[in-house]
């Protein structure tokens, strides 16, 4: 008899009895005999594409393009427009940890549902809101969607991708690059079209589009291979103490909570960048709204495939030293905004930036794979979106807050670059995970000292 095959990487290792779980029919989930990916699993990928498109391209990044016509309409502060995106932000990171185990528990299909559900009520009524506390509870409301769509989608990945997770999780992220080019190309022509009240239309067709999605979810977005009937059904086996899902597993890793301060520099820094991208351009620098909206659709194509190309770069040379490099880039490109304020500066500034987005929220996912297994993937990233999510609700409200008593964002900028660096500095200090950084399976005794 076949002994019980352990799965995951890290300390966190899970053992599954054979004929036990919706794992165990073929050699890993998301796959056929011989190492092939279930076709369904590229509708899938396809549809993850489309969630985070939504999710973030629109509901969170949309923000940034509306912002300017918002900000004057209403009689805004930085301040206060700062604050607005953390209320978002910290609705964002309250959830994420919910999102996930939620996710984990009862499978990311209906968690992303209900997140979409959630974030078109959000977006029309921001498009309704009279005043700044309408906004902010609005706001919050479309954060905490956002995070249960995001967070399930992603760590959904390694089930139907398991041996290229940073391949699919990177491609699914392209979504919200795809929300950028979207955004920088229609919004600032729609504003113009409808006048001071454009900003207001604009949320409107965001909630549209959501509920669009929320349908297109339900079609299509299936929590593993086995829900499509393609691999042999399993009888189902009561819960043991080796296939209990674990959570306490995630909370004790100290590799997770490695990440999850890493992942704080991002989520400080990255977000400085694209809320306050489009108001230094017109505000400090003279741009028009459509060479502003330009440049922000310029990045949006160059994002497109920053998370599959440093995500694949990842699988094969190892999480660590990839996501090092890219938040040293992240670092130089937002110095140049902030300190090389000619165009050739700009560009240069929104192309390091595009080739890079979206690779940090790629290896995070990764990583949490390759620590967790599949099977806790999603709660891993909802832990670590926690600390992602704190970086985030602070970056804005300090960032506005520099830039009313300064006059400008220069300093912004410079903060959040400095705050990079050492996102930079701390991912250089990870233990690298085991097999290069792509997913291998561990026995009992060749997991890391002091995580048995």
């Amino acid at each position: 008899m076949t002994a019980p095959e352990p799965q995951g990487t890290g300390s966190e290792a899970e053992v599954v009895t054979p004929g036990t779980g919706p794992e165990s029919a073929c050699p890993a989930a998301g796959m056929l005999p011989g190492g092939r990916v279930t076709p369904f699993a590229w509708i899938v990928l396809a549809t993850a594409f489309l969630m985070l498109f939504g999710a973030l391209g629109l509901a969170r990044f949309g923000y940034g393009m509306v912002l300017p016509a918002m900000q004057e309409d209403l009689g805004l502060t930085n301040t206060q427009t700062g604050g607005l995106a953390t209320a978002n932000l910290l609705a964002y990171m309250g959830i994420s940890v919910v999102g996930g185990a939620l996710a984990s528990r009862f499978g990311s299909r209906v968690v992303v549902i209900l997140g979409l559900l959630a974030a078109a009520l959000g977006m029309a009524m921001t498009g309704l809101a009279g005043g700044l506390t309408g906004l902010i509870v609005w706001r919050a409301v479309t954060g905490a969607a956002s995070s249960c769509i995001s967070v399930p989608t992603i760590g959904l990945m390694p089930r139907w991708f398991p041996e290229r997770s940073g391949f699919a999780m990177g491609m699914a992220t392209g979504g919200q690059s795809l929300g950028l080019v979207v955004a920088g190309l229609s919004l600032p022509r729609l504003i113009d079209a409808l006048g001071n009240q454009g900003w207001r239309a604009c949320w409107y067709l965001f909630a549209a589009i959501a509920l669009v999605l929320a349908v297109v979810a339900y079609l299509f977005l299936h929590n593993r291979p086995g829900d499509r009937r393609l691999r042999p059904p399993v009888t189902p086996a009561s819960p043991t103490p080796s296939t209990r899902l674990g959570y306490s597993r995630v909370y004790r890793s100290g590799r997770i909570w490695h990440l999850g301060l890493v992942y704080t520099a991002f989520g400080f820094s990255y977000i400085v960048y694209m809320t306050f991208f489009t108001k230094r351009l017109i505000a400090d620098l003279g741009y028009t709204a459509d060479a502003a909206g330009d440049l922000f659709m310029l990045m949006g194509w160059c994002s497109l495939l920053s998370g599959v190309i440093w995500g694949s770069i990842s699988d094969r040379v190892g999480r660590k030293w990839t996501l090092a490099v890219v938040y040293l880039a992240h670092s130089i490109a937002f110095a140049v905004f902030a300190a090389w304020p000619a165009h050739t500066g700009i560009i240069l500034s929104t192309l390091l930036f595009g080739l890079t987005a979206w690779s940090v929220p790629v290896i995070m996912g990764a990583s949490c794979n390759d620590i967790l297994g599949t099977r806790l993937t999603a709660a891993g990233l909802g832990f670590v979106t926690l600390f992602f999510g704190l970086g985030q609700a602070m970056g804005p409200s300090i960032a506005g807050a520099l830039a009313d008593a300064e006059g400008g964002f220069r300093s912004a900028f410079l903060t959040a670059a400095g705050v990079a660096l050492l996102g930079a500095l701390g991912a250089a200090s990870l233990r690298p995970a085991a097999g290069r950084g792509t997913s291998r399976r561990h026995t009992p005794g060749d997991l890391p000292d002091g995580e048995r």
